[in-house]
């Protein structure tokens, strides 16, 4: 016997507005359509909107707000999606930054690659010039992840803005290469590891240590990009201590 019949259940109505507040299409404050609608959207009973209410209310995504009706809580101790993650919501035309998300510290340099395993990923030899671009994000102001990009200097022949200081616009450069080469890029699965902070990483995460030999452990995610030549960039994510970031699925 099926678990359940075919259809939407609660779960997946729970699911559908999960994703909308994790990708900031529903933010803090704003509020989720009527029982009706969505009964109406999903085709399904009026126990089953409550149920799936239940389950995003537990989960701390929404409270009720009387005349308002259900609402996006604010929860300020969320990090930003890894790169990894906001590639993926971009190109599925979700916005770059999510509610009360800014970024600050735009840098891009072309600079020698001395790390190793940097160089083994894009497949070059160690000192060879690669391109790095730098921004940290902030959530309410307060900074969460150093976001990097280690890209091969061969993107420069077809996105030559890639040294611009600043942020270069809502679309992650990879759209640009795509439309004008033809050639999809394509990431490997996200890596993790912790490890122990370096002190301008510390600068940049604005956390202050009492003392200089007290080690400070973050989180670190990688994912290397291809295209049908090899290797293209290698992004990297520096999560603050202390901050909950979510897993991608």
């Amino acid at each position: 016997m099926a678990y359940r019949s075919a259809g939407n259940g609660y779960a997946d109505v729970a699911a559908h507005f999960r994703e909308k507040i994790e990708n900031g299409e529903l933010a803090p404050g704003n509020s989720l359509p009527s029982v009706e609608e969505i009964r109406t959207q999903f085709s399904v009973s009026a126990k089953t909107v409550s149920r799936a209410l239940k389950v995003l209310k537990d989960e701390g995504l929404v409270a009720h707000r009387g005349a308002l009706g259900t609402v996006v809580t604010e929860r300020p101790m969320v990090a930003p999606a890894s790169g990894a993650d906001r590639v993926a919501r971009t190109r599925n035309g979700g916005p770059n930054y999510a509610a009360g998300e800014t970024s600050t510290g735009h840098t891009a340099a072309m600079l020698s690659c001395a790390d190793p395993g940097i160089c083994r990923e894009l497949g070059i030899e160690p000192h060879e010039e690669v391109v790095i671009r730098k921004r940290v994000f902030r959530v309410n102001d307060k900074p969460v992840v150093i976001g990097l990009e280690i890209i091969h200097p061969r993107a420069l022949q077809v996105v030559a803005d890639l040294l611009k200081q600043g942020p270069r616009g809502s679309v992650h450069w990879f759209t640009e290469y795509e439309e004008s080469t033809g050639k999809k890029i394509h990431g490997s699965p996200e890596m993790r590891i912790a490890r122990f902070a370096s002190t301008d990483e510390l600068q940049d995460l604005e956390v202050s240590v009492p003392d200089s030999d007290v080690a400070v452990p973050v989180l670190v995610t990688r994912t290397t990009w291809h295209d049908e030549d090899g290797p293209i960039e290698v992004m990297e994510d520096v999560f603050a201590p202390g901050i909950w970031h979510a897993a991608r699925k």
